[in-house]
């Protein structure tokens, strides 16, 4: 059996030492790059701005691959180039302005065309790859890039430069593809949040958009109830007829109470809200204060739950309650005088409300034939889908709509 040289076995020994020492080394390595990995986590989680992540991002990639010069670029759609917007190693004034092609020539370019790493381990032998006068300024002889992906898209590109020769190795090439995947997962965040941030203002503007309009649209239809009140109080003086002077005082009274209902809109609600509801109790508040002054010797209580209701559906509650108070006010009283309450209550039954109407006169008279103003109120109720009962006695009348609350 062949016996080995005392000069084989020493060869033999420092290749073993040089083998482990190399092995030694490589495992260092990724557990650095490990150590850099979860520190960029933990950077990724934290509240700071994207400009500020990307400069401590530049850093801790320098950290890892024990470079001094490290840089990222994002491109820029309306100039297509790329832009330098962090970094670290550079000269003053770099950062921020340095822009580097997009072509296949340029290594930068490349990486970010393709989405695949790209390595040129000596600038002056190359070729295939124009460099770029900023890193011939700053004497790179060796970089790597890898592009940085956002929602599978190039964003940019993380490239390391050293100035001096250096062979990039797979454990490398590795740890800045997952350094690149942490900073586009941040830029995505951060693109995600400008983007519900100009939702938001976009929102904003429309819904100021349409509170003009509303407001500009409520001054419109007051107009024209003034000038239609103000024809009626024309005819008013010109009629000698108390029958007839009563009859278009009922209708005024009636368009007052639509008009009431137009004044309660409120234009300032937000954009996913109804500008057609209204606070159908501040409504009846304000009805019930307007006809009151318009009456002598007779007082208008109103107690009313908060609801809301559309509109469409809060005039005909208004008119129920203008024509219930004009009849007894009219009917029911002498020249004393007397007092009407008007309660709106919800939760009556399942999703309805009530509404009643009460005075404390005379009653009705039996005799007396059914006028137009309950024919009125019996149509009304019906356009909200309610019944109307009433009741009455010497001791007042109380006039009862139950509707439902359809919002």
């Amino acid at each position: 059996m062949p016996t080995r040289s005392p000069s084989s076995k020493k060869a033999a020994g420092a290749a073993k030492k040089e083998g482990l020492e190399a092995a030694l080394e490589s495992a260092d390595m990724l557990r650095r790059h490990m150590r850099i990995i979860v520190d960029l986590g933990r950077l990724a989680s934290q509240q700071l701005d994207l400009n500020r992540f990307l400069g401590q991002a530049v850093v801790q990639v320098a950290r890892a691959v024990e470079i001094k010069h490290v840089k990222i670029l994002q491109y820029r759609r309306q100039t297509g180039d790329l832009l330098q917007v962090a970094g670290i190693g550079w000269k003053e004034g770099v950062v921020g302005t340095a822009t580097f092609s997009t072509a296949l020539r340029s290594p930068a370019g490349r990486a970010y065309q393709t989405g695949e790493p790209v390595v040129i381990t000596d600038t002056s032998n190359t070729a295939e790859f124009t460099i770029s006068p900023v890193l011939k300024e700053h004497g790179i002889v060796s970089l790597a890039n890898v592009p940085i992906l956002v929602d599978g898209a190039a964003w940019g590109v993380l490239e390391v430069d050293s100035s001096t020769p250096r062979d990039f190795s797979a454990d490398t090439l590795n740890f800045m593809t997952a350094a690149a995947a942490t900073i586009g997962t941040v830029i995505r965040r951060f693109q995600t949040a400008e983007r519900e941030a100009e939702a938001i203002a976009t929102a904003s503007r429309e819904a100021q958009q349409r509170h003009e309009l509303l407001a500009e649209m409520q001054h419109r239809v007051k107009n024209n109830f003034q000038i239609i009140l103000s024809m009626i109080a024309l005819q008013r003086r010109r009629i000698d007829e108390e029958p007839a002077r009563r009859v278009l005082d009922h209708v005024a009274n009636r368009i007052n109470a639509i008009s009431l209902a137009h004044d309660q809109l409120n234009p300032t609600q937000g954009f996913s809200k109804n500008t057609r509801l209204i606070d159908l109790s501040a409504y009846l508040r304000a009805l019930c204060s307007n006809i009151e002054q318009q009456l002598e010797n007779i007082t208008i209580e109103v107690q009313a739950d908060e609801i809301e209701l559309l509109i469409d559906r809060a005039v005909p509650v208004g008119l129920i309650v203008n024509e219930t108070i004009t009849n007894s006010a009219k009917h029911a009283f002498g020249a004393e005088g007397g007092a009407i309450t008007v309660r709106l209550v919800t939760g009556v039954g399942v999703g309805e409300a009530r509404l009643t109407v009460s005075d404390n006169g005379q009653g009705i008279d039996p005799s007396r034939p059914q006028g137009s103003g309950t024919r009125l109120i019996a149509s009304l109720a019906a356009q909200v889908g309610g019944q109307v009962e009433q009741e009455s006695s010497k001791k007042g009348t109380t006039t009862t709509v139950q509707f439902p609350i359809i919002t």
